[in-house]
């Protein structure tokens, strides 16, 4: 999980009941580490490392793996929009498998990168963050993820609730959009009807690509602001800015990168 909730999420999973069956918890954080090898050369650089397990590995899957002579998970998935990997070692061996990739790297153009970087590039893709995006006040239908839930499956925890919602209709809808002017929006803005500029949501992620060069964010909006084409304002330290509703992601990959995903 995300290491800054692993608080809040362990003790929200401690304190679900088992339902007679045996379960395990037990939390490695301070064990493990992961680092995140992304782009469109991390399956040939981490397959010359030793990763030959990797060929074949399908998107969200894991499998066991050495990676130069170290034993680790090897996982299918990043928060990059680009193929990648993130690599799960044991916290005693991570300084010796980023050393390994930094030296065998430099001919695959690999290059460090810290989180900062990594959220520009999920918030191009339009990718939720849990914390800012989505937390215990939202729905998967409103955020625009109902893809990850089932109602075939029978009951689960909140099931009653998102079944009812969704025989309803929502109520407001998770949007992304462009800045029309030059300017950054950030987490907390407010959102605005262009018309009256009385708010009507909040950013929850935003900032300025380096790669479009404008303004990107997401947010909360009533349904009837959030199909894409819909003018919107986002007020920026007193002053109002037009925007505009656009469909995710805002950066398309290219179709050499989508060939190798």
């Amino acid at each position: 999980v995300n290491a800054s909730n692993r608080e809040k999420i362990l003790s929200w999973l401690q304190s679900q009941p088992t339902q007679n069956r045996t379960v395990l918890l037990e939390d490695r954080s301070v064990e493990l580490s992961q680092v995140a090898v992304q782009g469109p050369s991390s399956r040939e650089l981490l397959m010359s490392l030793g990763g030959k397990a990797l060929e074949g590995l399908k998107l969200h899957h894991t499998c066991d793996g050495t990676i130069g002579g170290l034993p680790c998970l090897l996982a299918r998935t990043g928060y990059t929009g680009e193929l990648g990997y993130e690599v799960y070692i044991d916290a005693d061996k991570v300084g010796r498998l980023w050393d390994l990739l930094i030296d065998k790297g430099q001919v695959w153009g690999l290059k460090p990168a810290g989180l900062g970087a990594r959220d520009l590039l999920r918030l191009e893709m339009g990718y939720l963050l849990y914390g800012n995006d989505m937390g215990e006040d939202t729905t998967p239908l409103e955020a625009n993820a109902d893809w990850t839930v089932s109602f075939q499956k029978g009951t689960f925890i909140g099931s009653q609730t998102l079944l009812a919602q969704k025989q309803a209709g929502v109520a407001r809808r998770f949007v992304a959009f462009e800045l029309v002017e030059k300017a950054v929006p950030r987490h907390g803005f407010s959102i605005l009807d262009p018309k009256d500029s009385q708010p009507i949501g909040n950013v929850t992620s935003g900032n300025l690509s380096p790669l479009l060069q404008k303004g990107i964010g997401l947010g909360y909006v009533p349904l009837s602001y959030s199909n894409p084409g819909t003018p919107l304002a986002i007020e920026i330290r007193g002053k109002t800015v037009p925007a505009i509703a656009v469909k995710p992601p805002f950066y398309k990959r290219r179709k050499a990168s989508l060939a190798q995903a």
